[in-house]
């Protein structure tokens, strides 16, 4: 459904996407998975025929976007990051107005929001002004709007950005829904659990360069079968650990990140032991000790040195 090959966006001399190659079958969930700043945003603009590439070629639906902008913007809805409501209308109105946008009308286009409204969970409150509405309220009609046309692939970028718990597990599941009724679906975030939860396959982004490309599964396996033991020592003792802990047995790696100490270990269960009694030996305290199995955290720190969460340069 959606081909990528070598795509490059440039802003002066900086390039925001490097050489990004990816494709997605018809009905599929696929996140791009990056810090902020990695590209995410300005790959999704390019896709959906909002900014024009400057090297590469995208396809969807069999249609280049560049050349065939008018025919792509037919197959897909796009969900921004900001909130693209008026927020001086109601729900229903906003929805109206989105579907004429698309040619719609009628009693089609009636039945088409009543069935969104359904969907988003607003039907109490669809005569309110969206301006009442909490965040998660406006996040649900803001995704349900990208409906309003059935396209046959979506984007969403961001969604759950600025919401609480609560909220965001109601639009996953929403996205969720999505999924499973066959929507193609491109999905942006820095939240490696959502991407854990919903997506079939992730590609992993970084200073606009795919450094990653695969299923959940796949992407983990990537970094072999590791523990990490995490632990909190005073600042004076933390070369004596990383020369006791180059001879320990299953010792593979000792890093640092944010005044922590990283052990990386095929088998933290075993390493455990003897790292508390060296640390009992020492008379040092056992501090904020965890054991953490890999997962796409892991997989993005190995790659790029960085948590997800942390703002690409």
């Amino acid at each position: 459904m959606i081909e990528v090959r070598d795509l490059v966006k440039k802003y002066g001399s900086h390039k925001a996407v490097d050489g990004v190659t990816f494709s997605v079958a018809r009905g599929e969930l696929f996140g791009l998975l990056g810090p902020n700043g990695a590209g995410k945003t300005t790959t999704i603009g390019v896709l959906s025929t909002l900014l024009h590439a400057d090297g590469g070629q995208v396809r969807i639906g069999g249609h280049d976007v560049a050349a065939g902008a008018k025919e792509v913007r037919r197959l897909i809805g796009v969900v921004p990051q900001e909130i693209a409501l008026y927020t001086d209308l109601t729900a229903r109105d906003n929805l109206m107005f989105w579907g004429r946008l698309h040619g719609l009308g009628g009693a089609a286009l009636g039945k088409r929001v009543e069935e969104l409204l359904v969907m988003a969970d607003l039907v109490d409150a669809a005569r309110r002004k969206v301006e009442t509405y909490s965040g998660g309220m406006q996040r649900r009609l803001n995704l349900v709007a990208g409906l309003i046309h059935e396209p046959e692939v979506l984007f969403l970028d961001e969604p759950t950005v600025g919401i609480d718990a609560q909220a965001r597990s109601r639009i996953l599941e929403l996205i969720a829904q999505l999924g499973r009724q066959g929507l193609t679906v491109i999905y942006t975030t820095h939240y490696l659990e959502e991407a854990e939860q919903l997506c079939d396959r992730i590609g992993v982004i970084d200073r606009g360069r795919l450094v990653a490309l695969g299923d959940k599964e796949s992407l983990i396996s990537q970094i072999g079968d590791a523990d990490l033991i995490r632990l909190s020592l005073p600042a004076d003792r933390h070369e004596a650990f990383r020369a006791a802990g180059a001879g320990w047995p299953g010792c593979t790696g000792i890093g640092e990140r944010r005044g922590k100490l990283e052990v990386r270990t095929p088998d933290g269960g075993r390493l455990l032991p003897v790292i508390q009694e060296w640390l009992r030996a020492n008379d040092l305290p056992l501090e904020q000790l965890e054991i953490e199995r890999p997962n796409l955290e892991t997989l993005y720190l190995t790659l790029t040195g960085r948590g997800l969460r942390e703002d690409a340069p």
